[in-house]
């Protein structure tokens, strides 16, 4: 029997959940779209979809994939809006105060992969096989939390880049005292490898490198999932029907967003069944 080794993270976890209400609808006007079949309509960063309203909510927020824009159902801010909305910028949005729009638009982008790297991180903390590497994790932590208290300008100017891949090495380390402990022969990396449409039905991925991986299509359905590293992995219509996430490292809710499953298959606590899976 695999162990995920996994503490309770839900409360660490909950202000790194998109919170819609209490931000300026940022993602809906600080990123680029492309015409695709993502999106319906080309936009460029900064400027507001046409289908945000004036109270920032969406105008078409239920019917979504319906309309075109099924990428906005699989984006995830990791709770980056709010905390720019809320925190970085004190409540003052940019319709009222455009003064701050260029700024706020810079520096929604950095906060989200800030936000991105403490999910990561939260979770890595959570787990027990990692016990030895935990001073360091909660040391890259504190570091990132404080970066996104920085003040607008200082933020905008963080060299993110050289901050992920400096959090990334500590959660590979992570990842391979975890994956350690599945009570098999080790399998051949598929880091990065190309597994578009690929058949792995019922595949016994318990504790697979799945880093970066391209899953686009493939079919998942039963495969057991349990402590593979998914971080990264392109999850695009994957069919998870029945597949066994519980204690996947690193899963997010937007690759969950952006794959099909169904009412059998097992997800972390941490992460919510979508909606357009049904069941």
């Amino acid at each position: 029997m695999v162990r995920t080794g996994r503490r309770d993270d839900g409360t660490e976890r909950a202000a790194l959940r998109a919170d819609c209400a209490n931000c300026f609808g940022l993602c809906c006007v600080a990123l680029t779209l492309t015409r695709s079949s993502d999106f319906a309509v080309d936009k460029d960063a900064g400027e507001p979809c046409h289908n945000l309203r004036d109270d920032f909510r969406c105008g078409i927020h239920t019917e979504l994939r319906t309309q075109g824009f099924p990428g906005c159902t699989v984006y995830d801010c990791f709770g980056a809006g709010q905390k720019v909305s809320q925190e970085t910028f004190e409540g003052r949005d940019w319709r009222r105060a455009p003064q701050t729009a260029r700024q706020m638009f810079q520096v929604f982008p950095v906060m989200r992969q800030l936000h991105e790297l403490l999910w990561y991180l939260t979770e890595a903390l959570s787990l027990r096989p990692a016990v030895p590497l935990h001073e360091e994790i909660r040391r890259a932590l504190a570091g990132t939390e404080a970066l996104t208290r920085l003040t607008p300008a200082a933020i905008a100017d963080v060299d993110v880049a050289a901050h992920r891949e400096n959090v990334a090495r500590l959660l590979l380390r992570t990842s391979e005292l975890v994956r350690s402990t599945v009570p098999r022969k080790k399998k051949r990396s598929r880091r990065g490898a190309d597994l578009i449409g690929a058949r792995l039905h019922r595949a016994d991925l318990q504790g697979a490198d799945l880093r970066g991986a391209y899953l686009i299509a493939a079919d998942l359905s039963g495969a057991d999932l349990r402590l593979a590293d998914v971080i990264g992995a392109d999850f695009r219509d994957a069919d998870l029907s029945g597949a066994h996430l519980t204690g996947s490292l690193f899963l997010t809710q937007a690759q969950l967003n952006a794959a099909r499953g169904d009412a059998a298959t097992k997800l972390p606590t941490s992460l919510a069944r979508p909606a357009h899976w049904g069941g």
